[in-house]
């Protein structure tokens, strides 16, 4: 009671620390990192591994082999499993050159997750020729089921010339690797992709007496397979299809050898009517809403993804000039990241307005509500000094934390300024009802905070699965509670005397 008397005698000087304090937070909120979600430990991995599009199934598998007994030989690594080739589920469709190995950690090994994960990444990156992209299995869904993208930060630039495309792809990710934070830099392969064209030469098959439809049938016959006829078999139905050996169409030279007949009977090289050649062309035209896309990804280490991202917007708008109908879109956690705060910005304060309302029919008066609504700011005090020194990030379930923390203090400020409103109706003048108000609710108050702030307190040091989570949710409550608690009983009735409704007796 002896701070209270003295924060009432020095009603200024109370204030302006207050003030002081939630001016202190303020400065600092702009330094606090933002990010969707704590990256949470699953206690798997998964190194990506996307080699080139023209790659052989066989070629594939044999570096993959290799690759993951690599990974296998790296203590604290319990298994491995690698599936690898397209599924048949078009939910999954990813290439015989990309792979998501699941690499499972031992539970009991003394090495940490970030140790193998470093690991892991130094041993394939001496595979030539190759990306590496390490996420979680959890968080690598997610991501591509939310936005499409297999990493924490996709840059989807959007055009319509492929090779332009390129280009500005491999200039993105060029900016973007020059960022502090960057990891498994990973753009789309636009090309890399072999193709066998056969240009046919108008002129020397109509010296031949030929058609287009004439090449197109033998090169549909002796390459891709023509149906002839149908074979069933009760109700079932085949279609048989006739087709070159595969030692007639084994390489340019032997398609090039194959024989036209003419209307006369001579027979003709297809290689005397079409040039024939094999050209670099795209591995895969992604869009996105009839747009043609390409996607630079990104992974973040050691700092917020919202200061990151901010920083590479910067970057690409001062240091790449797009064409003109050529723009930018940012997804992955980011995206996710901005949807929610968006969602919060209209949630809170229509929360905030719903406390006020339920305050003012409490109260009946809207001094007594504004009074109490007070708290929250102050509340959040804390809170804000909590995430600065442990080094969290603002987070989605640190914000859910401050909705929490509101709440108890509002349940807290109503507890006493109700208790202070009965005492003035019965007729004590406002020092003496302040004062016998915080005598009558100080320890419901201590324990309405004690009771949540020792709830969370083995949030603090979880280790678990999902500990990352728990952990900024709890600091923001637990900090703040401190500070609320301290403001609630000093400077809320410090703050009464100027907000009380009922007539002061001289």
């Amino acid at each position: 009671m002896t701070l209270l008397d003295r924060a009432t005698a020095e009603r200024r000087a109370t204030l302006a620390v207050a003030v002081g304090l939630l001016v202190l937070s303020l400065l600092l909120f702009p330094f606090l990192g933002k990010s969707f979600m704590p990256i949470m430990k699953e206690g798997a991995l998964t190194p990506q591994v996307i080699r080139v599009p023209s790659i052989s199934l066989d070629e594939s598998i044999r570096l993959e082999m290799a690759a993951m007994k690599m990974v296998a030989e790296i203590p604290g690594v319990k298994s491995v499993v690698s599936p690898l080739g397209r599924g048949e589920s078009p939910a999954d469709p990813a290439g015989p050159n990309e792979s998501s190995p699941v690499v499972l950690i031992d539970p009991e090994s003394d090495r940490d997750q970030d140790e193998i994960e470093a690991e892991i990444r130094k041993k394939l990156a001496g595979i030539p020729g190759v990306q590496i992209v390490i996420s979680q299995p959890i968080a690598q869904r997610v991501d591509e089921m939310v936005t499409g993208v297999r990493s924490q930060l996709g840059i989807k630039l959007f055009g319509d010339d492929l090779n332009e495309l390129r280009q500005l792809s491999e200039q993105v990710a060029k900016v973007v690797r020059s960022v502090r934070g960057a990891r498994d830099i990973r753009v789309e392969r636009l090309s890399g992709q072999q193709f066998l064209t056969v240009d046919i030469d108008r002129n020397a098959i109509a010296r031949y007496g030929l058609n287009v439809a004439d090449v197109q049938t033998l090169i549909e016959t002796a390459i891709g397979g023509k149906e002839v006829t149908t074979l069933y078999e009760g109700e079932r139905r085949y279609g048989i299809q006739v087709r070159f050996p595969q030692r007639f169409r084994e390489s340019i030279e032997d398609i090039s050898n194959m024989l036209l007949r003419t209307s006369n009977g001579a027979q003709v090289p297809l290689s005397s009517v079409a040039k024939i050649q094999l050209v670099d062309g795209p591995a895969q035209v992604s869009r996105e809403w009839g747009k043609r896309r390409v996607v630079v990804g990104a992974n973040v280490e050691g700092r917020d993804l919202g200061g990151f991202v901010e920083e590479v917007e910067q970057r690409l708008a001062k240091e790449i000039k797009l064409p003109q109908g050529y723009y930018f879109k940012f997804g992955g956690q980011f995206e996710n990241l901005e949807r929610a705060m968006d969602t919060l910005s209209v949630i809170v304060p229509l929360t905030i307005a719903a406390i006020f309302f339920l305050l003012f029919l409490l109260f009946n008066s809207v001094k007594l509500a504004s009074l109490i609504i007070m708290v929250l700011p102050f509340a959040s005090i804390g809170g804000v000094i909590g995430l600065f020194v442990t080094g969290e990030y603002l987070s989605l379930p640190a914000s859910v934390g401050f909705i929490a923390l509101w709440g108890i203090a509002v349940l807290n400020g109503v507890v006493l300024v109700s208790c202070i409103r009965r005492f003035r109706q019965d007729g004590l003048a406002v020092a003496e009802a302040v004062r016998e108000g915080c005598v009558q609710r100080f320890r419901p108050v201590m324990m309405t905070a004690t009771v949540a702030l020792l709830g969370l307190v083995p949030f603090l040091f979880a280790t678990g699965p999902g500990s990352e989570v728990q952990r900024p949710l709890a600091i923001v409550v637990i900090s703040g509670l401190i500070s609320s608690t301290l403001l609630t009983l000093v400077v809320l009735p410090t703050l009464y005397r100027w907000f009380d409704d009922e007539p002061q007796e001289v």
